[in-house]
């Protein structure tokens, strides 16, 4: 069986870029989204992607087999959305199980059709675990700061029902990404290691924080350092950044946090900034420019791309990683 541990050893991987970038451009209607089986549900449904798993499961198979075409190693299943917390906004928390699952199924099933065609290059599945649409340590209202939207136990017992969900499905890893809390992110890293204990397995687990703006710090307030440290406790396979910001604005972190961690690293940047119509302009080409500044100062062991990108941009960013050795951690020390 291939393992991405091993993988990770041999040579930089690549991850995928956007799904909601690929999902845009099927211009879904509501019509679409509700397919047959939610043709009466009451609710509004369109926008919800998470759904689109059960609904319109080929199309999301199409983007993951896109993304492995283009030279991807590891493709994000369709579940950044997928807790009961964010599909509340659908009322369709009772789904949440369903939608983890079929998710993992059919990102595997496109990922061993890879493996089987190309073994010398084994394609994975990483379950998406996004940030949900609550923060633990912050208030919504600026009149009573003491106030939160959501609890650590909340969080624990929504993540701890997606994650056992991604991995009955199959995933290979589980990626808890998009990190603008710490304080979500650790009760999502608290529910795996419970699963972990639970079930008796060892899965590898990514963690991909958010620095949200020029002052280096994510939405809750940490510095590099600090959000590493306040994660370093469980044994990851990476760490890195993703979102909010492009490869040229999220390099001086990447380099502070490869410089500090004993974990392999990761990257998935959006293409550039967005213009004033909030879409993405930064083509594959200046993309794979900004990536490379990455390669040659050995900052990455993971690297892809968020909002904006295609697969045209992971094609370019596979074409230049083959150039380059991936960066080296030391080797006692990882997992301590």
């Amino acid at each position: 069986m291939p393992n991405i541990n091993t993988e990770i050893q041999k040579r930089i991987l690549v991850l995928d870029g956007a799904m909601g970038t690929m999902l845009q451009q099927y211009y879904f209607s509501e019509e679409d989204y509700r397919g047959q089986r939610f043709k009466d549900y009451p609710t509004t449904l369109k926008g919800n992607n998470d759904l689109l798993s059960l609904t319109q499961p080929e199309a999301i198979k199409e983007v993951h087999r896109k993304y492995f075409e283009a030279g991807a190693d590891i493709v994000e299943t369709n579940t950044f959305s997928g807790t009961s917390i964010a599909m509340a906004d659908y009322n369709m928390e009772d789904l949440v199980y369903e939608l983890n699952y079929e998710s993992a199924k059919l990102a595997k099933e496109v990922a061993k059709e890879f493996t089987k065609s190309n073994p010398e290059k084994p394609r994975f599945v990483a379950g998406s675990i996004g940030p949900t649409n609550r923060t633990a340590s912050l208030s919504p209202d600026v009149n009573r700061p003491e106030y939160r939207a959501i609890t650590f136990d909340e969080l624990r017992i929504a993540y701890k029902e997606q994650v056992e969900a991604l991995i009955s499905g199959g995933v290979d890893v589980l990626l808890v990404e998009t990190i603008f809390d710490t304080l979500n992110a650790k009760a999502a890293l608290f529910a795996i290691e419970e699963v972990k204990e639970e079930q008796q397995i060892d899965i590898p687990v990514m963690v991909s924080g958010t620095i949200t703006d020029a002052s280096g710090r994510t939405l809750s307030g940490q510095t590099v350092e600090a959000f590493l440290i306040s994660i370093s406790h469980i044994p990851l396979l990476s760490v890195g950044f993703n979102c909010a910001l492009g490869a040229e604005q999220l390099k001086p972190y990447l380099k502070r946090l490869s410089r500090e961690t004993e974990f392999y690293t990761s990257a998935h940047p959006n293409a550039g900034l967005p213009n004033a119509f909030g879409e993405y302009d930064q083509s594959p080409k200046e993309m794979q420019a900004l990536i490379e500044d990455y390669l040659q100062d050995g900052l990455i062991n993971i690297i892809g791309g968020c909002c904006g990108t295609s697969p045209d941009h992971i094609n370019a960013i596979a074409e230049v990683v083959s150039k380059y050795q991936p960066r080296k951690i030391q080797e006692e020390a990882y997992g301590n």
